[in-house]
């Protein structure tokens, strides 16, 4: 087996640096940040500053040019920043009134710090390299710009970026850099990177031939080809068939409904800039709110079903399942392969309960998430109690059925004895959420899973049902999403995994490889018998030789091939090769078919 195929065999952790970051590590970068900018104002006159944070793993500034920058400017630039770190200039916080500061940026002649001053509450601070460069920024820096190691900087790209994020305002360019403590930090990080470029999904995909993106679709909108399709379609069967174990019913709903579903849902308030444009029943009048939006949410729809019909206790718990397609206006700069789309498939079911049913119902959804994660061989999670923070106003319903949730996501995680952490300001606007962060082979954190407790969207959709004492009663729902979306949840794999899926979830799972065309009868033959035993198989009918059709399925990283040649044929057996063990010999091909369907059921390699 070949090095590359040892390390892709297994998800197991790459040993790089943590992304959490030190406070030093902050202060570090967010004056690297100011330097850089000093650099570049003075070698390209002209050019304006907008804003410069730090950033996990680094940090960016945004500017205002009337040239572009290109890679030998980022050069240049690097090479003015050392200059101005080995002058040892100290960075010194200073405090003036709002009038003063609007007066030393108009003696600049910098337009932008002026929208950014009149965001600012007072009192406005502002952070000098020395007596030679400064900004609006509240820090923290480093003591001086002796604090920062040259060899531990790096500048990475430079991108497009809008003023404020806004489509229709200028268009800057964003130079993004990363700097450490040390040099073998900065080495380490150079290394993460590399590994994440030959994990890189978009890469990935492309080269496996799962998905794609079309200009003419739009962005944002992937293409599922027949292989990508496979494995979405892997995907769900596996969790309808758990689902179906623990009572779920499928239902099915559209992809638009009129904005009066969402305003009682709270939606259209809440979300309105993030949904599709508004279409109209009236073709004279698209702006009317009387008409359809596409769905960002499933939630509405699935109450429309319960509410159908009086319910009585003895139909609940009622647990409907979708995979449900919605809709989000995200904006093009954000979109990111399949990660962050407009149009995105949520595993989305709603539980309708009796309050005595919450807890019991609410343990065996997160018992569900779990049993999902090990079969994809998630294992590194911590559980994060997204819970709402009452400074806000953001959120809709009552302090006690806001309490009442959050009660009840504790008393889940305790009982389970979980390791987790609270978020406060991370819960949806109707309910808490109890979500599930992974961390990736690249220590990244992805949030996956997620199950909520919602006594809001009842009320506002006035869901009842009849209790046992022959009272109308209001039931509790739980949203709850195992995978968080299919695009997302592929995305993730094909990284975690990089790009060799597991056996049972692999889109081709063998390919039998022939010597000579002679032994193509006995190949087809064998790969009818497989495919009659739910096995997906191909048979390479190239008229390559074998060592290139070999270097082929390696390259597909296809988990089992088999050469076939006289021997086999006379033998009526396959020479089995895979990923995970190597090569395994000359089996026959009633057994190696018996294997293979153990190993597809029991989520493990052959």
């Amino acid at each position: 087996m070949s090095a590359e195929q040892q390390s892709e065999q297994s998800p197991e952790k790459i040993h790089l640096p943590k992304t959490s970051e030190s406070e030093q590590l902050k202060r570090i970068r967010h004056t690297t940040s100011h330097v850089m900018a000093m650099a570049v104002q003075k070698l390209f006159p002209g050019t304006q500053v907008t804003i410069g944070p730090w950033i996990e793993s680094g940090f960016y500034y945004d500017f205002d040019s009337p040239t572009p920058f290109t890679d030998k400017d980022l050069k240049a630039i690097k090479k003015e920043m050392v200059k101005i770190i080995k002058k040892k200039l100290p960075v010194e916080r200073e405090e003036v009134t709002r009038e003063e500061a609007k007066k030393r940026i108009e003696a600049l002649g910098e337009p932008y710090k002026l929208e950014i001053l009149a965001d600012l509450e007072d009192p406005i601070t502002l952070y000098h390299l020395g007596d030679q460069w400064w900004d609006l920024c509240a820090g923290p820096h480093v003591e001086s710009t002796a604090d920062l190691n040259p060899k531990a900087i790096a500048l990475e790209s430079v991108a497009g970026a809008y003023w404020r994020g806004d489509e229709t305002k200028a268009q800057l360019q964003r130079i993004y850099g990363t700097a450490w403590e040390t040099p073998e930090q900065l080495a380490e990080h150079k290394r993460r990177k590399e590994e994440a470029l030959r994990r890189d999904h978009r890469k990935l995909g492309k080269e496996l031939g799962l998905f794609l993106f079309s200009d003419l679709v739009g962005p944002g909108l992937p293409l599922w080809t027949p292989k990508g399709t496979l494995l979405r379609s892997q995907l769900e069967d596996f969790l309808k068939q758990e689902q179906i174990k623990r009572g779920y019913l499928g239902v099915t709903t559209p992809h638009i409904a009129r904005v009066d579903l969402f305003k009682t849902s709270g939606h259209w308030q809440k979300y309105q800039e993030d949904m599709f444009p508004l279409m109209s029943e009236n073709d004279e009048d698209r702006s009317s709110e009387q008409g359809f939006v596409m769905k960002p949410m499933n939630c509405p729809f699935h109450i429309q079903i319960y509410k159908s019909e009086l319910r009585s206790y003895r139909d609940l718990p009622m647990r409907l399942a979708e995979f449900g397609t919605v809709y989000r206006y995200e904006q093009s700069g954000e979109l990111g392969g399949l990660t962050r789309v407009r149009g995105f498939t949520v595993d989305d079911s709603h539980l309708f309960v009796t309050p005595d049913q919450l807890d019991d119902e609410f343990l065996k959804v997160v018992d569900l998430i779990l049993s999902v994660f090990d079969k994809l061989q998630l294992k590194n999670f911590k559980a994060r109690l997204s819970f709402r923070d009452p400074d806000s106003d953001k959120y809709i319903g009552s302090d006690e059925a806001w309490e009442k949730s959050q009660s009840a996501i504790r008393r889940a995680v305790e009982i389970l004895g979980m390791e987790h952490f609270e978020g406060i300001g991370e819960a949806a606007f109707y309910g808490p959420k109890l979500d599930f962060i992974f961390q990736d082979v690249l220590d990244r954190e992805w949030q996956l899973g997620t199950v909520q407790v919602d006594y809001n969207l009842p009320e506002r959709f006035d869901l009842e049902f009849m209790g046992e004492d022959g009272n109308r009663q209001r039931p509790i729902m739980i949203h709850r999403a195992p995978f968080g979306s299919l695009e997302r949840l592929i995305g993730i794999l094909i990284e975690q995994y990089a790009g060799v899926f597991p056996l049972w979830l692999a889109p081709e799972q063998v390919r039998l490889l022939t010597v000579n065309d002679d032994h193509m009868p006995f190949a087809e033959k064998v790969a009818t018998e497989l495919q009659a035993g739910g096995i997906r198989v191909s048979v390479d009918q190239s008229g390559d030789r074998l060592g290139k059709k070999i270097r082929n399925a390696e390259k597909a990283k296809i988990p089992v091939m088999s050469v076939i040649g006289d021997k086999e044929v006379e033998a009526n057996s396959l020479n089995i090769r895979t990923r995970a063990s190597g090569e395994l010999g000359a089996i026959p091909v009633d057994e190696v078919k018996q294997k293979l369907g153990d190993a597809i059921a029991t989520f493990s390699a052959f």
